[in-house]
């Protein structure tokens, strides 16, 4: 009998991928798509429920051609994605309008106007959710939907997320899963909406666009027909819930035992704690996400992580992005610019607030934003590249201060993770070990594994053990002493927010 093989699909922000595992939960074969991100008004950010979908065939089509296996060989799909936002689709299965995602910032003015209303708002969500509510969420952004697009509510049969269309389209079916439903605010407690906040927000008339909720390892459906001809899937393959891509990729890691710190590295930086119950303090600042069995995790997020970089290197480095052979290349490029700076570049702070929706963790403020700080004219273009490196580490270590959490050993993953130098600087920035394990593709691995519980590979999610190390960063003592200076330099320049 033909080797069977498990099917992780993780839909980003920006990059889609597909990534075959085997009984091992070993990397088989990946291959990966760019999307297209849009933003009509300043603010905004929305998407093509078409384009995802359309690139989530190619990779896996293109995955099963890498490995030169068929779709029969598939014996279990799983989907990770982006989070919450708004995937609105008729009665039809055809999208209302494109997605809006979990970083627009449109909905702000939703929550200022509650807010002058009830100035307890945001905390009343918080303690149901223990998550700040982003303008991205699901719940605001129906109330502005409500507001001023009111004729595509009244188009509309279901709101999905992002993984919650892609598996609608490969089954037909409408489901969400826990770790979605309790962030787009719900009930973090029981893994759940909670009906109060549909009324809090003002949606109740809305309430019937959300759907069943399944658990992420539950087969929720079998390729259709018409999925399998754009896919080279076989039909009826079974299609488990899925979850979101953070969950998925502290999953994938291994990294779900209480007292685990996972830091994820990649388009947002997510500073991640295990715990085996819900943690709401402090009160008002970052997510709660709900992990498969008895899990939680404790996220601080920095909703741009390696965003910082890449503008940074778009900016000032494209001559040489534009000679270099590839991505790898370029990248190295830049870690050996970064290192002729002196750690502490020299004097120049970098905050790496580089998103318009601003931040929700180690404090809120949906207005702040990046920024360099102790400019003068010594200062060179690579020091400005290290302060950027550095900026980021400096945020992780803030929002571990901000859970007040005993970290001495963290796993690093993402993107991100690929970097030696940032590996370095992290370690040396917060005075920890910094692990990244062995691999890649943890998001795509988290939704392998979920399909493995469903399709009885596994007996449940607790079967894939911690990954096995890759590299391990030591903090240096000497740098590590200069950054308790630069720390406490980051925290003055960062109250100016908050």
């Amino acid at each position: 009998m033909p080797e069977q093989f498990l099917l992780g699909i993780d839909a980003g922000t920006s990059l889609i991928k597909a990534a075959l595992f085997d009984r091992t939960l070993t990397l088989r074969a990946v291959t990966s798509q760019r999307t297209a991100t849009r933003s009509p008004q300043p603010g905004w950010s929305e998407a093509d429920p078409l384009e995802f979908w359309e690139k989530t065939c190619a990779v896996v089509r293109g995955v099963l051609t890498q490995a030169g296996v068929t779709g029969a060989q598939i014996a279990s799909v799983g989907i990770a994605g982006n989070m919450v936002g708004a995937w609105l689709i008729d009665r039809d299965g055809a999208p209302v309008r494109d997605a809006i995602l979990w970083n627009d910032g449109r909905a702000q003015s939703v929550t200022d106007k509650l807010m002058a209303r009830d100035p307890q708002f945001l905390s009343r969500i918080f303690d149901s959710s223990g998550s700040v509510m982003q303008q991205g969420c699901t719940l605001p952004i129906i109330r502005w939907l409500a507001d001023y697009e009111p004729e595509a509510l009244a188009r509309a049969a279901h709101v999905l997320t992002c993984k919650d269309w892609l598996r609608y389209k490969l089954t037909g079916a409408v489901f969400t899963d826990p770790t979605e439903a309790s962030v787009m605010p719900g009930d973090i407690r029981i893994r759940n909406y909670n009906e109060a906040l549909f009324t809090l927000l003002g949606v109740e008339q809305w309430r019937f666009l959300w759907p069943q909720i399944a658990p992420s390892e539950q087969v929720c459906g079998e390729v259709t027909r018409a999925a399998s001809d754009e896919t080279g899937l076989a039909p009826d393959t079974p299609v488990v819930g899925g979850m979101g891509d953070v969950p998925a990729s502290i999953l994938g890691a291994g990294a779900t035992a209480p007292g685990t710190a996972c830091v994820v590295l990649g388009t947002t930086c997510l500073s991640c704690l295990s715990l085996d119950a819900p943690n709401f303090t402090p009160r008002d600042i970052g997510l709660n996400f709900a992990l498969p069995g008895a899990g939680w995790a404790r996220v601080m997020a920095n909703i741009a992580g390696t965003t910082n970089l890449d503008w940074f290197a778009a900016q000032f480095y494209s001559h040489e992005r534009a000679a270099s052979e590839n991505e790898a290349a370029f990248f190295a490029l830049l870690e050996i610019e970064a290192a002729q700076s002196q750690p502490g570049a020299n004097g120049l702070l970098y905050l790496p607030y580089l998103s318009e929706a601003g931040i929700i963790a180690p404090f809120v403020a949906p207005r702040a934003r990046a920024q360099f700080s102790g400019l003068h004219p010594g200062h060179t273009r690579r020091d400005t590249l290290r302060a950027v490196y550095e900026g980021v580490a400096l945020a992780i270590r803030d929002c571990y201060t901000a859970m007040n959490a005993p970290v001495v050993d963290l796993q690093l993953i993402g993107g991100g993770a690929k970097s030696p130098f940032w590996g370095q600087v992290i370690a040396d920035c917060c005075g920890i070990r910094v692990t990244v394990p062995a691999g890649s593709e943890f998001g795509a691995r988290g939704a392998a594994l979920l399909a493995g519980v469903g399709s009885g590979w596994l007996s449940n999610t607790a079967s894939l053990e911690v990954a096995m190390p890759g590299h391990v960063y030591a903090p240096d003592s000497t740098r590590q002493y200069i950054y308790e200076d630069v720390y406490l330099r980051y925290r003055r320049v960062r109250s100016y927010f908050g």
